[in-house]
């Protein structure tokens, strides 16, 4: 009588990752922290304010009358050319919204599509530092290399001649965010003008970064890529309803991109997501339909802002300046000898408030002693931090 062997356990079996270098995200890690320490959580960027109600019963409405089944791969036609009106009305450009503008799943799925469609193994895709953590992944999702620019320390301004200094025969694309996260600056027309130049004799690709457009402040404008000949021509331009309207939780944004740059865009698009939430673009599309719900948000915001920075205008952290986003950075220098990130894992455990230290949207770490608090809250949970923070 012969014995089998027994049966070995059962193996999960073991591959690369494609992502080695990334785990945990900062955000994650701050906001579990906050979550433990019941500290006042102004670290991860999201409002914890309700939205309009009206746009909670246009997407109801929608519902009832039977807007539940998929809708068309690039989004809801009435959607498409609410986005087409407002860009046109905003900045002066017209998309067609059958050809040049697409649904999104959130404009991080959009930054992806667009990275995915147009990077190959070996592409070189520039990004400036400090940037959104999700924009290196992608990259090297796509097999491109990350080339790192950094932005000018303390002002965060574009350095254009290290920009063109990193411009090879190889550099594919571009990625620029205005209003900038985690900075909060906004790029100025003149700069816009300097990159539509400096990108003009050159095939390079830009992605522009554009979720908090209705948040810039002290009556600047906003500067679309999509006010300016050169840059529209090339741009994958991403915005954020859930940014916009105070519901993050959404995941619907939109790309506006020239018909041949969209067209690309679509072949990854419609095999990533193929579609997005139909009853909220139904709601969304008839909410765009008033331009006042949008149009007031820069002085919203900035109540907000003008709240925290008085707040905080007589303690020894040193306010940067907060030109768009809801965003606003300070210099710990006269308060701790701490890193960033040290002094945000002190604060939360000591004081109890939640931020985020700036090394974290850094490839190498660099620390400049600025951490990034947002302000996107309820004015009694600003008020909450404050008094905390006015113990440092």
């Amino acid at each position: 009588m012969t014995s089998t062997p027994a049966a070995s356990a059962p193996r999960t079996p073991l591959f690369a990752s494609k992502l080695p270098a990334v785990g945990t995200t900062i955000f994650s890690v701050m906001s579990a922290l906050a979550t433990e320490h019941q500290a006042v959580n102004l670290g991860q960027g999201f409002p914890d304010f309700a939205c309009d109600p009206a746009l909670i019963e246009a997407v109801h409405q929608a519902m009832l009358a039977g807007h539940n089944q998929y809708p068309p791969m690039p989004g809801v036609p009435a959607l498409r050319q609410a986005v087409s009106t407002k860009i046109a009305a905003l900045h002066g450009r017209t998309y067609h919204p059958d050809s040049e503008i697409t649904i999104t799943a959130g404009a991080t799925q959009g930054i992806l599509t667009a990275i995915l469609a147009c990077v190959h193994p070996g592409d070189e895709v520039i990004v400036l530092d400090p940037c959104y953590d999700s924009y290196i992944p992608n990259i090297l999702l796509a097999g491109g290399v990350p080339v790192r620019v950094p932005l000018t320390p303390g002002s965060f301004r574009p350095d254009f001649a290290r920009i063109s200094a990193a411009i090879t025969p190889r550099t594919r694309l571009l990625i620029i965010n205005t209003p900038h996260n985690p900075s909060a600056t906004i790029w100025s027309a003149e700069e816009m003008r300097t990159l539509e130049e400096l990108l003009a004799p050159t095939d390079v690709l830009l992605i522009s970064d554009e979720v908090y457009e209705h948040m810039v402040f002290d009556g600047a404008e906003h500067q679309s890529a999509a006010r300016f000949p050169g840059l529209a021509a090339r741009a994958f331009i991403n915005s954020s309803f859930g940014k916009t309207f105070h519901v993050t939780g959404w995941k619907v944004g939109s790309v506006a991109a020239p018909a041949a740059l969209t067209a690309e865009f679509r072949k990854v698009h419609q095999f990533n997501v193929f579609t997005v939430n139909t009853p909220m673009q139904h709601g969304l599309a008839s909410y765009l339909a008033e331009p006042a719900r949008y149009q007031g948000l820069p002085a919203f915001y900035q109540a907000k802002r003008d709240l925290f920075r008085a707040g905080l205008a007589d303690s020894r952290l040193k306010l940067l300046p907060s030109t768009g986003s809801f965003f606003q950075c300070v210099d710990i220098s006269a308060v701790s000898d701490l890193s960033e990130a040290d002094f945000c894992q002190w604060l939360v455990r000591e004081i109890g408030v939640a931020a985020i230290p700036l090394s974290a949207f850094y490839g190498d770490g660099f620390d400049q002693r600025v951490v990034r608090f947002c302000f996107a809250k309820e004015d009694a949970t600003l008020h909450a931090a404050l008094a905390r923070l006015r113990k440092l």
